[in-house]
C-alpha cells in the first residue's frame, strides 16, 4: 500500500498520523512534552523536545504500522503557528528556547510601536494586527536578548523559523530552510499581497532578510528526509489553521471552520480578495496552490482546550478532559457562573495583551461542576465574539459552522456552541482534519491523492447540532459575558 505520513507539531504534543492512499487513518503515534513559563506571561518550548517528539511520533507510528520509508509517497507537515525558533545555520543548533505563540512577552514594544503610528502599515501590509502573538516581535526579542545574536544574523550564520521551518531544516538535515505561504503570513513580516518578505517590515524591526526561509506553496517540494530508512519526499506544508480548513474542504468563499486545540481558530474562506476586517479580525492566507494564494478572515481565541487543561493540571478538578462534559451538565442551572480565561490575554475580537483571567458569580453553592461548566461555556461565548465580527466583515450570518479538534468530541460543549451561536455545528466523520488537510496537501502533490474538487466530495458529516436554547436565554447569556470580559479588559 502507498502510505502519506503527516506530520501534526502542536503546541503540548507532537503527532505522526499515517493515511493511507484514500486519506483514511492507519496508524496514530504521540508524544506530549513539557511547557516552560520563565516569568508570568513568558511560554517557551524546548527546540529539542519538539524534534525529538516529532521524530519519536514518526518512528513510533511506522512501526506500529509496519510502514517503511519505501511506502510512504510523502510527508505534509501542519505545525503551531507563529511559535518562533532562531538557530545555527552551520551546526542546527537553536540559539534559545522556542518562544511559543502564546508569549507575551513583547507587549510592551506592540505598545510602543502602535502609539509611534506603525500598526496602519502592519495591517495593510500583512493583515495582522500589531501583537506580540505573532513571530516579528519574538524575532527581534531574540536578535537583542541573545548574546552576538544581531551580528551574527547579518553575517548570515543564523536562521530563523517558524515550526514548520526548523522541522524542514531537521528532516533534510539542513539542506532545506523554507516554508509556505500560510506560516510565512503569519509572521508580520511577510507581504501577503505581493506574495514576499516585506523590507519595510523588516526595516521596522531590524532584522536582517538573511534569516529568512524562502516562500513556497503549501503543495511543493521541501526536499527529501532520509532519517528513516530511505527517501522520503516532503510535499505539504501549512500552519494548523490552514491545514484544518483545508481538511474541512472549505474551498468557497464563505465558508468558515473552527478547530479547538489549545486555542480555538475560526477562519472564513474569502476567495481571492483579501478583505481588511472592521472588526479586529485578521486578514490571512488560508492557502496557496500553483502560486496563487486564496485568503481568508481569522479570529484567534488564546484559550480553548487550555482552559480544560487548566481544569486538569492547575486545579486538579478532573483527571482527564473527557470528564468535564458529564460534570458540566451535573452543574446547577439556577448558577450563574462566567470564566473569562484570558490567561495570557485575549485575542479577537478584543486584542488586550494585558486582560487576565477571572470568574464571576462565585457563591458558597459553586463547586468543580460549575466551574467546568463555566470552562466549557467560555468557549462556545468566545467563538461568538468572532462568529459575529466575521458576520459583520462579510456582510452576512454564518448559515453553519464545520468544527474541529479535540474539544468537539464532546458533545457538551457542541451543543452549546450551537445553543449560544443559534447556529448549526457539524462535526465531521474524520476529526483528524489538520493532519487531513497535510496529508491531502502532499499526497496530492505526490500524484496519490485526487484533486480540489475530489477531495471536496470525500467530506462526510457525522453529526449536526442544532440550537435548542431559547433566544431570549441565549442573548441574556452572551450580555452577562461581554459584561464579563468588558470589566476583564486592562483599559
Amino acid at each position: 500500500m502507498t502510505f502519506i505520513l503527516a506530520i501534526d507539531q502542536g503546541t503540548t504534543s507532537s503527532r505522526a498520523i499515517l493515511f493511507d492512499a484514500g486519506l483514511r487513518v492507519n496508524a496514530i503515534a504521540q508524544a506530549e512534552f513539557p511547557q516552560h513559563f520563565p516569568r508570568s506571561g513568558w511560554v517557551e518550548h524546548d527546540p529539542a523536545d519538539i524534534w525529538s517528539s516529532t521524530e519519536g511520533s514518526i518512528r513510533k507510528a511506522m512501526a506500529g504500522a509496519s510502514v517503511t520509508a519505501k511506502d510512504i509517497a510523502a510527508i505534509g507537515i501542519t505545525n503551531q503557528r507563529e511559535t518562533t525558533l532562531l538557530w545555527d545555520r552551520r551546526t542546527g543548533e537553536a540559539l534559545h528556547n522556542a518562544i511559543v505563540w502564546q508569549d507575551r512577552r513583547t507587549a510592551e514594544t506592540c505598545e510602543k510601536l502602535r502609539a509611534a503610528g506603525h500598526e496602519g502599515l502592519i495591517r495593510k501590509v500583512t493583515g495582522l494586527l500589531l501583537d506580540p502573538y505573532f513571530s516579528a516581535t519574538k524575532l527581534a526579542w531574540l536578535l537583542d536578548h541573545v548574546e552576538g545574536a544581531r551580528d551574527r544574523a547579518k553575517k548570515g550564520e543564523l536562521a530563523f523559523g517558524t515550526v514548520d521551518s526548523y522541522l524542514i531544516w531537521k528532516l533534510t538535515e539542513g539542506r532545506v530552510h523554507a516554508t509556505d505561504a500560510t506560516n510565512a503570513a503569519r509572521t508580520m513580516l511577510y507581504d501577503i499581497r505581493k506574495g514576499a518578505w516585506s523590507d519595510e517590515i523588516l526595516s521596522l524591526f531590524d532584522i536582517p532578510a538573511s534569516v529568512l526561509p524562502e516562500v513556497r506553496d503549501c503543495a511543493a517540494d521541501f526536499g527529501t528526509t532520509t532519517l528513516f530508512g530511505g527517501e522520503i519526499p516532503i510535499r505539504g506544508v501549512a500552519g494548523d489553521q490552514q491545514a484544518a480548513t483545508v481538511g474541512q474542504a472549505c474551498f468557497a468563499p464563505g465558508m468558515v471552520k473552527s478547530t479547538y486545540g489549545t486555542g480555538c481558530f475560526a477562519l472564513a474562506n474569502t476567495g481571492e480578495r483579501m478583505v481588511l476586517s472592521d472588526h479586529r479580525l485578521l486578514s490571512t492566507i488560508a492557502y496557496q496552490l500553483d502560486g496563487k494564494p486564496t485568503y481568508a478572515l481569522e479570529g484567534s481565541i488564546f484559550v480553548a482546550g487550555a482552559v480544560v487543561q487548566w481544569l486538569r493540571d492547575g486545579l486538579h478538578l478532573i483527571g482527564s478532559a473527557a470528564e468535564t462534559g458529564p460534570l458540566a451538565a451535573s452543574a446547577d442551572p439556577h448558577q450563574e457562573v462566567i470564566m473569562v480565561p484570558a490567561f495570557t490575554g485575549l485575542g479577537a475580537p478584543y486584542w488586550d495583551a494585558r486582560a487576565r483571567g477571572a470568574i464571576f458569580g462565585l457563591t458558597r453553592a459553586t463547586g468543580p461542576a460549575e466551574l467546568a461548566r463555566a470552562a466549557l461555556e467560555s468557549v462556545g461565548f468566545q467563538t461568538r465574539d468572532l462568529m459575529e465580527a466575521i458576520s459583520a466583515d462579510m456582510g452576512n450570518a454564518t448559515e453553519t459552522l464545520r468544527v474541529d479538534g479535540g474539544m468537539t468530541a464532546s458533545d457538551w460543549t457542541m451543543q452549546f456552541l450551537s445553543d449560544i451561536l443559534g447556529a448549526p455545528v457539524d462535526r465531521p466523520e474524520v476529526r483528524e482534519t489538520t493532519a487531513l488537510g497535510a496529508a491531502w496537501l502532499a499526497g496530492m502533490k505526490a500524484g496519490v491523492c485526487p484533486d480540489q474538487a475530489g477531495f471536496a466530495k470525500t467530506w462526510a458529516l457525522e453529526r449536526r447540532f442544532t440550537p435548542a436554547m431559547d433566544p431570549s436565554l441565549r442573548e441574556a447569556r452572551y450580555a452577562a459575558w461581554k459584561d464579563a470580559v468588558r470589566r476583564t479588559l486592562s483599559a
